[in-house]
């Protein structure tokens, strides 16, 4: 152990250096286990209906991340009862049932796209559905008016379970010029403070690997988390999908993906500065291998998450050391 870890007790379970999101959902269900089941409610993006900007962001390509058929057209209900029956069928051939309840998983696209009168029956629908116990929202910081959040507090005051996932993507102004996110760092951080305090589980999605992104970039990143009243973080390098203008620039030799070694120096960093309380959702992208370009490492991602866990331990570290925000 370092001398800098040196009378700084782990705030988690024996063998874990950071807060699993997985853990803090049994406390939030009593125990119970819960699964997020994807849907796809027909939104789009500002960024490519050309409300904000044109063409949208240079590495997306929904069909890499959403793990079901995009554009089905199936309602939201039906959606939820294919991806819980799938669910139970798997637990039923496995063993005993692996999940007690579900989260519907507002996940293709920006999903606060939309007047508040087309976004609260979908939210509504979802609750309604057998064993569905809350609703996980993913989104953009610029497309979260007043009025949604005040719905959504309605909600989470109302018992049921309300997350709100805001893609910040980085800390730096020209990374997300270079992303052509169409969007701002202060946007992110207004959306943050307007989302807290709500009753509603907000979270930060972060991406590591832009050009420029250094140590320095890690920590300024890890303070302003740390400054806003989030309760969670989800953890990306910058992957290269097939389909995107990143691929092209990749081609040309314009983008080099981050090294595997940067990437767990940089995860490791950042855990150790933002606060303990923070869930973990994720530790690094991944991505289905037919859409895959680079880094051929991201094929081994469970494995970079354990060597990114690994070199907190060799450290005698643990999430949240280093941040201001860790209780004394």
């Amino acid at each position: 152990m370092t001398a800098e870890a040196r009378g700084h007790a782990s705030p988690f379970p024996p063998g874990d250096v950071h807060r699993r999101l997985s853990a803090v959902l049994r406390e939030r269900f009593s125990g119970r286990r819960v699964k997020k089941i994807p849907l796809d409610a027909g939104f789009t993006c500002p960024n490519i209906d050309g409300t904000v900007a044109r063409g949208g962001c240079i590495y997306c390509r929904n069909e890499a991340f959403h793990p079901g058929p995009l554009g089905s057209g199936l309602s939201v209900t039906r959606q939820l009862e294919i991806g819980i029956a799938r669910d139970r069928r798997r637990g039923e051939r496995l063993g005993p049932p692996r999940h007690d309840g579900y989260l519907a998983y507002f996940q293709t696209f920006t999903n606060t796209h939309a007047p508040l009168e087309e976004l609260a029956p979908l939210w509504s629908e979802a609750l309604a559905v057998d064993g569905v116990l809350g609703i996980v929202i993913a989104t953009r910081p610029d497309c979260l008016p007043d009025q949604v959040l005040d719905r959504l507090e309605d909600i989470a005051r109302g018992g049921r379970f309300v997350a709100l996932e805001i893609g910040l993507q980085s800390a730096s102004g020209a990374a997300l010029e270079f992303a052509n996110r169409a969007h701002t760092v202060a946007d992110f951080e207004d959306a943050a403070r307007r989302a807290g305090g709500r009753g509603i589980d907000v979270s930060a999605h972060v991406v590591f690997g832009f050009p420029g992104d250094d140590d320095a970039l890690v920590r300024r990143t890890a303070s302003l988390l740390a400054g806003l009243p989030l309760d969670g973080v989800k953890l990306h390098h910058l992957h290269v999908v097939k389909g995107t203008v990143l691929e092209r620039m990749h081609a040309r030799g314009e983008f080099e993906p981050v090294g595997r070694a940067d990437y767990v120096r940089f995860a490791a960093d950042f855990l150790e500065r933002i606060p303990s309380r923070f869930a973990i959702h994720r530790l690094v992208a991944t991505t289905p291998e037919r859409f895959l370009v680079a880094p051929a490492w991201t094929r081994e991602a469970a494995a970079v998450a354990r060597e990114i866990e690994g070199t907190l331990r060799e450290r005698g570290s643990f999430q949240g050391r280093l941040s201001p925000a860790r209780p004394a």
